[in-house]
């Protein structure tokens, strides 16, 4: 009888397994679709066998845990390919802007350069039209106004930016806590001899989206916690602690900050990764660039105009006059010695056109001082032929005109956007091989799940079958006994 109950123990415990089992594979199916599950499995021991006579006897199966298919390479390389992919994503909205203020268009620096000087050309044929004395000073104000636009739009590209980057602080903190929250969680229920399988599911998707947002990267210690850190080092989660993350806008300043306990700390380029390091580089390194390249130009032009504008006369015989005005840090150099990037900054914002007497305009040769004092005749062009030719003469740093100079810098500003456009298409192939790949290895296959489902079922069956054919013997034997 003692060798039946041990029969209908074995068969209850089969029948309880497959049942949890098939349960088990029904929650993987539900979950086929879901990001960042993992595909999750019933661990089977038998019962310790039983010494009967000369023989050791099973006592059925148990469930010991629900393991989770983990591959923590390839969760690595993901996490590592999700930071190149959220820098390269991020650049794609700047460079875009980028391309549009620096497009190859018939408004733009370059074409209003042109036509200034063709204005300065056509006064030339005919210095006594008043006129063409107007357009000159006409085309002048557009070509200022063009500068300023230029750096004005430039500016609005940084405070889109720095709107980008503040609207994606509320996601970090909260997924920064939540990671801090499923650590506390996570150490809870496996300190009792679990498997916190969903929660480590949640956290692992969480470690990713924050290296595709911020660059961070993550370590897991023998205790299951998750730590968190910028790659400069700086840490987001330790234990079950979120530090936050929070930016200072004031004017043209824009600061990220860790907060610790207390205390701030500034984050640069080499504290911060993934979209948030994209915007960063993109607004601390290609911007100031590109401003300072159209300061420069804008200096240039304004000085050598005006140079050559103070050496001629105008109807009046006035002489000296400015037609720009001069640039704020201007520092008279000699030719060999080019302006430094103090000298120049600012120049493109606050260039005008500070004549307003048409008649002043130096078309003509300086007079002759005397004595007698000589005057500039209506019909003398010398120095507006001069000026006229300032844009193809000039060579900035002696190699570049002001057009080659602009084109210099539409060139560079579409070749960082094509690399970018490369760039991002290789990250993203990238991702969905290795997305792949994990699929394949700790994925939820419908194939194997409906094989599983198939198997454990008919195990059910097989227990159930094998309990009722115990409890007819058991029926049998307690009738032979009336």
């Amino acid at each position: 009888m003692a060798g039946l109950l041990n029969s209908l123990n074995a068969a209850r415990t089969s029948l309880e397994v497959n049942q949890k089992s098939i349960e088990i594979i029904g929650n993987n199916i539900s979950n086929v679709n879901t990001e960042g599950y993992s595909r999750q499995q019933a661990e089977l021991t038998s019962y310790p066998s039983l010494s009967f006579g000369d023989f050791f006897i099973g006592q059925g199966v148990k469930i010991t845990d629900i393991s989770r298919q983990h591959d923590v390479f390839i969760d690595r390389q993901i996490k590592q390919k999700a930071v190149d992919l959220g820098f390269q994503d991020a650049l794609s909205r700047p460079l875009s802007d980028l391309e549009r203020i620096f497009s190859v268009s018939e408004d733009n620096i370059s074409t209003d350069t042109d036509v200034f000087f063709d204005a300065m050309q056509k006064l030339s044929a005919d210095p006594a039209d008043p006129v063409l004395r107007n357009n000159v000073i006409l085309q002048g104000q557009v070509l200022a106004k063009s500068f300023k636009t230029t750096v004005n739009e430039l500016d609005s590209v940084k405070r889109g930016i720095n709107e980008s980057i503040t609207s994606k602080l509320e996601s970090i903190n909260s997924q920064l806590n939540e990671i801090a929250r499923l650590n506390d969680r996570i150490y809870t229920i496996e300190i009792q001899g679990q498997t916190a399988n969903s929660a480590r599911d949640q956290r692992d998707l969480l470690a990713k989206e924050l290296a595709k947002s911020i660059g961070a990267q993550s370590f897991e210690n023998s205790k299951g916690i998750l730590t968190v850190h910028l790659p400069g080092g700086l840490p987001l989660v330790q234990g079950t602690t979120a530090m936050t993350v929070s930016a200072k806008n004031s004017g043209d300043l824009f600061t990220l900050q860790l907060e610790a306990g207390g205390v701030k700390r500034n984050l640069d380029s080499l504290n911060t990764g993934g979209e948030v390091g994209g915007l960063i580089d993109i607004r601390e390194n290609l911007i100031p660039e590109l401003q300072g390249e159209i300061d420069k130009l804008a200096y240039e032009l304004s000085v050598q105009v005006n140079i050559q504008h103070q050496a001629g006369g105008g109807l009046d015989s006035s002489t000296g006059n400015l037609f720009f005005n001069m640039p704020p840090g201007y520092i008279p150099s000699p030719p060999s010695s080019p302006p430094t990037a103090a000298e120049y900054a600012g120049a493109a914002r606050q260039m005008h056109v500070v004549i307003t007497d048409p008649a002043k305009i130096a078309a003509g040769a300086a007079p002759d001082p005397g004595p007698p004092p000589s005057t500039v005749a209506p019909g003398d062009n010398r120095n507006a032929l001069i000026l006229s030719n300032i844009g193809d003469t000039y060579l900035i740093n002696g190699t570049e005109t002001f057009n080659s100079v602009f084109s210099g810098i539409v060139a560079n500003v579409g070749i960082e956007s094509r690399q970018n456009q490369l760039s991002l298409k290789g990250a993203q192939d990238a991702m969905i091989q290795l997305e792949n790949f994990r699929d394949g290895l700790v994925g939820v296959s419908l194939e194997e799940e409906m094989i599983d489902l198939i198997r454990f079922q008919r195990g059910f069956e097989s227990s159930a079958k094998f309990l009722s054919t115990i409890d007819e013997m058991m029926d049998t034997v307690i009738n032979l006994k009336r």
